[in-house]
């Protein structure tokens, strides 16, 4: 029998990680991204618990440790920049992570670590994305937007938290299933240079005051994104007015609402969904990187151990293992997130109420609790376990 034919839509983090798993268990692979080459941006990424097991399975943790962010740790600063928390990056190997992580990179260096893993079996085609599919009962039809169609055995959505093959999946009757969690954020790199015997460390500082804007601004203008920031964050201490000087220069600048993803179902029939198309987890989570490459391998494992090399016939019996392995994992990460529940929304703005939090925080530190780790970052998934699966570990070997 021929082998399987997968196509995949997106080639992200989660689109590379199981064109990787795919590929190496002789699946004929094609991942098709709307950008016009690889989309190697992004800021800062971490991987965490199961996350780091899925790496070294994947047999490139020596890759991933040469690219990584040496951070040191995370600090909480006033006004006047003084220190009143820190917490160091956890490099024992064991136990939870803190705030930062020993496994950091930047989102471009890990998807070109795995976009390079994979490249030479797998089949990219870049300025492209899925229009339409149809389905029948042996496969799927898709329409490119270049005009071309292909029939393959599986199309997968790779294609992040406003996934269209998750729209086109669930059709248009479908409540949405992003949920806002109340906040907004904004990303963008400016020039710090790192003097001698600095370190790296993330800074984090709370400005007094509610800031809140009401104005009208176009979805994806950049430069009224930019301006509205500038506006709100003027003259709010600290370094503020020298970052939005580099804000309004910036050049990589995006805008986002934070929020998660649930959906009832992540496959219908030869359709399904991984990554931030399917369980987008947030960024509140800290888990985002970590549940892509989990939820690749689980996806990639179980078509391999229900069809093997040489049959179709398992694969609509792998889709739904999938689900019933994995979500039990996505419900603990997203477990009582909402906008009424998001930590970001209760940060207090009041100068009494700062000094609180930072006294809080540099107890914290202080008795090295792990109750960040435990309750604000969703690392700590208990009552499950990662699967082995023969098939991988064989063409590992």
């Amino acid at each position: 029998m021929a082998q399987l034919k997968v196509v995949i839509c997106g080639a992200g983090i989660a689109g590379n990680a199981l064109a990787f798993w795919l590929s190496k268990l002789g699946y004929e692979v094609t991942v098709v991204e709307r950008w016009p080459n690889l989309r190697a941006t992004g800021l800062q990424v971490d991987l965490r618990g199961f996350g780091v097991n899925v790496l070294k399975r994947m047999g490139l943790e020596q890759a991933f440790r040469a690219r990584t962010i040496q951070e040191q740790g995370l600090e909480f600063i006033n006004s006047s920049g003084e220190q009143k928390a820190y917490f160091p990056a956890n490099r024992t190997g064991k136990g939870l992570q803190s705030f930062t992580t020993d496994h950091e990179i930047m989102r471009g260096d890990l998807c070109r670590l795995l976009y390079d893993a994979t490249k030479d079996r797998v089949k990219y085609v870049f300025g492209v994305t899925v229009e339409s599919f149809e389905e029948n009962n042996t496969s799927v039809e898709v329409l490119f937007s270049n005009g071309k169609k292909g029939c393959f055995d599986l199309l997968v959505g790779a294609d992040g938290q406003w996934s269209r093959i998750r729209r086109l999946m669930l059709g248009p009757d479908t409540p949405d299933p992003f949920h806002f969690l109340g906040v907004y954020t904004g990303y963008f790199t400016i020039p710090q240079p790192i003097r001698e015997g600095e370190q790296y460390i993330s800074t984090n500082y709370i400005a007094p005051g509610k800031r809140m804007g009401l104005r009208d601004v176009r979805r994806g203008s950049v430069n009224e994104e930019k301006a509205a920031l500038a506006e709100l964050f003027q003259g709010a201490g600290w370094q503020t007015d020298r970052i939005l000087k580099g804000l309004m220069k910036s050049d990589d600048f995006y805008l986002e609402r934070l929020g998660l993803v649930k959906t009832s179902v992540w496959s219908q029939g030869r359709v399904v969904l991984i990554g931030d198309a399917a369980y987008c987890p947030s960024a509140v989570t800290g888990m985002g990187t970590t549940s892509s490459l989990v939820g690749a391998y689980i996806l990639a494992g179980e078509i391999g151990q229900h069809c093997g090399s040489d049959s179709k016939e398992g694969l609509l019996t792998a889709l739904k293992q999938y689900e019933q392995c994995f979500r039990p994992f996505m419900d603990k990460v997203q477990k009582g997130l909402s906008r009424d529940s998001n930590v970001l929304t209760k940060i207090p703005s009041s100068p009494v109420g700062i000094a609180l939090l930072h006294f809080f925080l540099g107890l914290v530190a202080l008795l090295r609790l792990d109750v960040l780790a435990k309750y604000i970052i969703r690392e700590d998934v208990r009552e499950w376990d990662l699967p082995e699966y023969q098939e991988m570990i064989q063409r590992q070997e």
